[in-house]
């Protein structure tokens, strides 16, 4: 398997390359298998993987609650609360924010949010999570989670951030080791084929 220095070093080449932009990148790992029938359903990956060190950048969380559970949500940092007779008309709302926010629902709002917004959040994989225990715990835990799943139909592909290019490249290493980790608990170290490291805007780099 790919060690600390061979990760740490197609680190360093892409941060060396990420150039002057005028927003901050995301540095991401996409990992190649082989060997694997994708088109069965063991071999699918759908991970979700809690970063050592952090994504490096804000992900919204937007809630579905309501009574003391809304006011948790809003006292853990909720980035938007919203009621059950609210959900009907942020359908538009709801798309624009589904790309750069995860979702939690009070379970009495399950219904309610898939009869509405199922269609919009189920396609993009972003359906809420229903809150179970403490809700702030779980705020917490996703701004530092990304998820880790397989590309396309049948593609022997996974592609998630690992940090960004703001972060020390040894914070990046950590994070790539922790992916890295759950990736092989799930479909074993022979199955890994290639991996690359990338910017936003970068070309991909090779993990020799």
């Amino acid at each position: 398997m790919y060690t600390n220095e061979q990760i740490l070093s197609a680190v360093n080449k892409a941060l060396a390359e990420k150039g002057s932009r005028k927003f901050v990148q995301s540095i991401e790992l996409a990992v190649n298998f082989k060997g694997l029938d994708m088109s069965k359903a063991e071999n699918k990956l759908n991970l979700e993987v809690a970063l050592p060190k952090g994504r490096g950048k804000k992900m919204d969380v937007v809630v579905f609650a309501e009574g003391n559970l809304a006011n948790d949500a809003k006292a853990a940092g909720a980035d938007r609360v919203i009621s059950g007779a609210e959900i009907p008309a942020l359908k538009l709302e709801i798309k624009k924010a589904a790309k750069h926010s995860e979702f939690f629902a009070q379970p009495q709002l399950m219904m309610v949010v898939g009869k509405n917004l199922g269609q919009i959040l189920g396609g993009r994989g972003k359906l809420p999570k229903p809150i179970v225990g403490n809700v702030g715990m779980m705020i917490k835990g996703v701004r530092n989670t990304v998820k880790v799943r397989t590309r396309g139909k049948n593609l022997p592909v996974v592609h998630c951030p690992i940090g960004v290019e703001s972060m020390p490249a040894e914070e990046i290493l950590e994070n790539a080791n922790a992916v890295f980790t759950a990736i092989r608990s799930k479909i074993g170290e022979q199955s890994l084929k290639s991996a690359y490291v990338k910017l936003s805007m970068g070309k991909p780099i090779r993990i020799e």
